[in-house]
């Protein structure tokens, strides 16, 4: 079930890579507390510990990086993950779902984003971190070529800037309330 691929990169990460990124640590903490949260795309759990949940559920499609997320977070259940598959949860079983840096590495984003509203509780909320592109990723395109700008070898499979984030989240069925860059990468929150 777990994809390898995945496993594979999981393999390459150091057991310790020291601390998630500031920016991405202080806006997970802001999302303050809340009963039940699913934090997909979990991996080693080190962003995972900064949520504040009764309930917490992390779920990733690397059974490599669940075993380290397991080590973080002993109280959290686990799932581990089919690729693009239905999330195996029930319906309005979340209060805050997270996708912290996984939304660029899925291939199909609405069957995601539908599967993320069917399992938010009516007035949930949804936060999603993801690198940002935008007009300067475009001059750098323009500047430079397409082959200095993205790595063909890269993980990345999308490339959202402001607009199309907030453009993807609200046909989705979501309103966006905050969207922002912090240090080159798109910090999210929206409504179900």
């Amino acid at each position: 079930m777990a994809a390898d691929y995945d496993d594979e990169l999981w393999e390459l990460v150091p057991a310790d890579p020291g601390a998630p990124p500031e920016h991405l640590t202080r806006f997970v903490r802001g999302l303050g507390p809340v009963v039940r949260a699913l934090d997909y795309g979990c991996g080693d759990g080190r962003l995972t510990l900064e949520l504040e949940a009764a309930d917490l559920t992390v779920a990733d499609v690397s059974l490599v990086a669940l075993k380290r997320a397991r080590k973080r977070l002993g109280s959290a259940t686990l799932v581990l993950l089919e690729p693009g598959g239905q999330l195996p949860f029930d319906d309005s079983a979340f209060d805050l779902v997270l996708c912290a840096e996984t939304i660029e590495h899925v291939q199909d984003t609405q069957r995601l984003l539908s599967e993320f509203r069917r399992v938010l509780t009516p007035g949930g909320t949804l936060a999603v971190t993801t690198p940002a592109h935008g007009r300067r990723t475009g001059l750098k395109v323009l500047a430079r070529g397409v082959e200095h700008c993205f790595d063909p070898l890269s993980p990345h499979l999308r490339f959202y800037s402001r607009a199309s984030l907030v453009h993807v989240l609200d046909v989705m069925g979501f309103e966006p309330r905050t969207v922002r860059t912090v240090k080159g990468t798109l910090l999210a929150l929206a409504d179900r």
